[in-house]
């Protein structure tokens, strides 16, 4: 495919234009490159010069992460950014970024992959940013406790930034918002849900959970924002018969 014909592709499976006005991420090809055409595609969360080397090495033509480098203002090329620029631009590798469009998305989407794995029905749209839903919620086929929903999303050896155990001990109503979403636990209370999962914790959200009795597992940024970019990679394989990879470089945060 050519750098142009897969920038197509990803419009056609992600509604990257309906968020032009609600993302302050620049979504889409963000840095082009000299050659044109692409072989390899690597996916990873988070553009970065280690990244970068890592999607080189393995020879991608293009790197496809949630997080670019262009955030809906101007930088100047200096420091680490002009760094950043300078090693796609040394190794010839051009950066693909899908932010928002990728957690609101209802089947390849951060959210919308968690809810499947834990197996919810009644998947519904949740969690508003702008008046635009990009969370999910839904039911549990069966109660489980915390440490069960822990274990079936992320692994029995994962470790969240907190757990705040202060509903059901057993829970069956789950709204996810991938990323930074701490505070939109205020929409999970009003909507009366057992539990609440997003990545980024917040020390006003203990009271606010604790005054409401609900559960919530704050399981950091990285850990809820790894789906999507993997369904994506999937998908491209799936249909274009492009080798992909996913890059797998954890902050801990």
């Amino acid at each position: 495919m050519t750098l142009q014909e897969i920038d197509a592709y990803f419009h056609e499976i992600l509604p990257i234009d309906e968020f032009a006005g609600i993302d302050s991420s620049r979504n889409g090809l963000q840095v082009s490159r000299q050659a044109q055409t692409i072989r390899r595609v690597a996916f990873a969360v988070d553009a970065a010069r280690q990244v970068f080397e890592e999607a080189a090495d393995w020879g991608a033509d293009l790197l496809f992460v949630h997080h670019g480098i262009f955030w809906g203002r101007e930088e100047v090329l200096r420091g680490a950014h002009y760094r950043r620029l300078f090693t796609l631009f040394q190794k010839d590798l051009a950066l693909y970024a899908v932010h928002l469009p990728l957690d609101a998305h209802l089947s390849l989407g951060n959210n919308a992959r968690m809810a499947a794995v834990l197996g919810l029905t009644d998947v519904e749209p949740f969690g508003l940013v702008r008046n635009v839903p990009i969370g999910v919620s839904g039911r549990l086929t069966e109660p489980l406790s915390l440490d069960e929903v822990q274990k079936r999303l992320f692994g029995p050896a994962f470790t969240p930034l907190a757990v705040l155990p202060f509903g059901r001990p057993r829970v069956e109503s789950v709204g996810l918002i991938s990323g930074g979403a701490p505070l939109e636990v205020d929409q999970a209370i009003r909507q009366g849900l057992d539990l609440y999962i997003t990545g980024d914790a917040n020390h006003v959200a203990y009271h606010r959970c604790r005054e409401s009795g609900i559960n919530a597992i704050f399981a950091g940024h990285y850990a809820t924002e790894t789906w999507g970019v993997r369904a994506v990679a999937e998908k491209l394989a799936s249909d274009t018969g492009i080798e992909t990879t996913f890059l797998d470089v954890p902050t801990g945060l």
